[in-house]
């Protein structure tokens, strides 16, 4: 049954090609299913880094004199 999801043609040099088959393999998945893992893996780690990121900015300019309590948050 063909799918509806939407599809991406990828151009990979043959040791990299290679290496997807041999991790896909050891996983018992197509190569599709496995690229979309290691995909959705990435994309994951790069939200993330942009969290932290913006975590330590908010971190560096937090001052305490200036934050509410949460009684003055949830009244």
């Amino acid at each position: 049954m063909p799918t509806q999801n939407p599809r991406v043609n990828v151009v990979l040099e043959k040791p990299l090609f290679h290496g997807l088959k041999k991790l896909a393999a050891r996983d018992g998945v197509s190569l599709s299913t496995k690229v979309r893992a290691l995909v959705r893996d990435a994309i994951e780690e790069y939200e993330d880094a942009i969290l932290v990121a913006l975590a330590d900015n908010r971190s560096r300019s937090f001052r305490r004199s200036k934050a509410l309590r949460h009684d003055q948050i949830w009244k």
